[in-house]
């Protein structure tokens, strides 16, 4: 049985010169709380590769940050798959970099809901 809902190392963005590509070349939309910066690229390996922050200067605590994280990165591994199913088959890649802007802790529901929306215009922004 293949793992399907799964966010491998392979699938995380850490390359420090691909994400500072992404930064320099790619372009960025809102969705509040969310700042997104994307890329679209040749075919990798994994067609998708993603990576989340959060401001140090409006969460001081790791706890607080890490907590955050954790929840973009489930609510993205959860909801991936039609994207990823796409850009297989047209034999594309796309980096993408999430950053929470807000000043208050989310709970999952509304990380949820808006990383749908993010996902829904990411794949808007491809379609064109």
């Amino acid at each position: 049985m293949a793992k399907q809902f799964t966010l491998g190392k392979n699938e995380r963005l850490k390359s420090r010169k691909s994400i500072e590509q992404l930064f320099n070349e790619g372009k960025k939309f809102k969705v509040e709380p969310y700042r997104v910066h994307y890329l679209f690229n040749e075919q990798r390996t994994p067609p998708l590769k993603f990576g989340a922050g959060v401001s140090t200067k409006n969460f001081k605590r790791a706890v607080d940050r890490n907590r955050i994280k954790r929840l973009t990165k489930e609510a993205w591994r959860v909801q991936k798959i039609i994207l990823q199913k796409k850009l297989k088959e047209k034999k594309s890649g796309l980096n993408v970099f999430i950053i929470y802007t807000g000043k208050e802790l989310p709970g999952y529901k509304e990380v949820y809901s808006k990383m749908t929306i993010i996902l829904n215009k990411l794949e808007k922004c491809w379609m064109k």
